[in-house]
This record gives C-alpha cells, sequence and structure tokens, in this order.
C-alpha cells in the first residue's frame, strides 16, 4: 500500500491556447472602441493635459454620466467611459487607473488618490483556459481610496469607507471603517470632526 507522501498528485496545467472571452462584451463597438484608446491616450493619460473640463467633456461624449465639481487630475487612464457613473464632487488623483470592464459607480465626495487602481477584471486563476472574471465596483458617498491602493471585481466601499496607502480591497468595505493591508482589514473607525 502506497503512503500518501508517496501517492503522484495529477496536476492540470493552464493552457493560455484555450483562452476564449467571446461571451464578454466591451460594448461601444470596435469603432469606438478604438477611437477612445486614442483620446484615452492623448487627453487623458497624458499628463500634459491639465484640463479637468476638457476631460470630462470627452468621457461625456463617449457615455460616461458625470456629475458637478469633478476634478481628473494628468495621467488618469480609464479604460470604457460607458461603464462609468461619476457623481458630484468627486476627485481622481493622478495616475489613477479605472479598468473597468464592468461597470464602476463612484457616487458623490468619493476621493481616489494617485496610482490607485479600480479592477473590474481577473481571471480564474483555477481554470486551464483561465478564463476572465468580471465584477462591478461601487465606492460609495464621501470613500476614500488611498495612494496606490487597488480595489477588486464586485468590491463596494460603502459610505465614508477608507481604503488606506497601497491596500487591497477584495471585500465589500463597512461604512465609517478604516481598513489597511493586503488583503485589506479593518483598522479603526472613521470619525469626521465638524
Amino acid at each position: 500500500m502506497e503512503s500518501v507522501s508517496e501517492t503522484k498528485i495529477t496536476r492540470s496545467k493552464v493552457n493560455l491556447a484555450s483562452y476564449d472571452n467571446s461571451w464578454y462584451d466591451p460594448g461601444g463597438g470596435g469603432f469606438k472602441r478604438t477611437c477612445w484608446y486614442f483620446i484615452n491616450v492623448l487627453f487623458l493619460v497624458n499628463p500634459l493635459n491639465p484640463f479637468s473640463a476638457f476631460k470630462i467633456m470627452l468621457l461625456k461624449m463617449f457615455g460616461a454620466r458625470i456629475g458637478i465639481g469633478v476634478v481628473i487630475k494628468p495621467g488618469v487612464n480609464i479604460k470604457y467611459p460607458w461603464f462609468l457613473e461619476i457623481g458630484n464632487h468627486v476627485w481622481i488623483g493622478e495616475k489613477v487607473w479605472i479598468d473597468n470592464l464592468a461597470l464602476v459607480k463612484i457616487e458623490d465626495h468619493v476621493c481616489i488618490s494617485q496610482g490607485a487602481m479600480l479592477l473590474t477584471g481577473n481571471h480564474h486563476y483555477r481554470k486551464p483556459a483561465f478564463d476572465l472574471i468580471t465584477g462591478q465596483i461601487k465606492l460609495e458617498e464621501g470613500s476614500w481610496v488611498g495612494a496606490f491602493a487597488i480595489v477588486c471585481p464586485g468590491v463596494i466601499c460603502r459610505s465614508h469607507s477608507v481604503l488606506s496607502v497601497n491596500s487591497v480591497a477584495t471585500e465589500t468595505l463597512d461604512a465609517y471603517w478604516v481598513y489597511k493591508g493586503n488583503p485589506a482589514v479593518k483598522t479603526r473607525e472613521r470619525t469626521i470632526n465638524k
């Protein structure tokens, strides 16, 4: 009889040749996506364009819903504007990457600090074809995503939650709590002094 330590384990391997995301519809149509790619590179990702109003106008032309008082700093990268809703008085810092393969909804008075990433897509690491997985992201009113932090697919940052610098949110953040680490965990309540 073979002992457990002598048992040979057969492991499957990743086969990227079998990858198929034909089920995924990025919307917009091929021509619109191509046009947006160049507009995004020339006017949003390009750090030489500091003007929020111009960027907002372009995003709206491509289907984004954006409120008033929104600030978009230089170097911001947005995958698909037609999957983007931004409320009022939102700040988006330098080099933020909104990789929105699915809807990203940002409510009023949200701050997304420099270098942060909102990631709506990932891959199923247990599948040989490395299948695409998508999930919407929602940043509720008054939430704050710190510099270089990452919000993963399917996450909701509840009202006035804080994701600290360089932290990774893999699950929903509770309202009025500060989270830090990878994966992010609750560290203390957020109090806002009047």
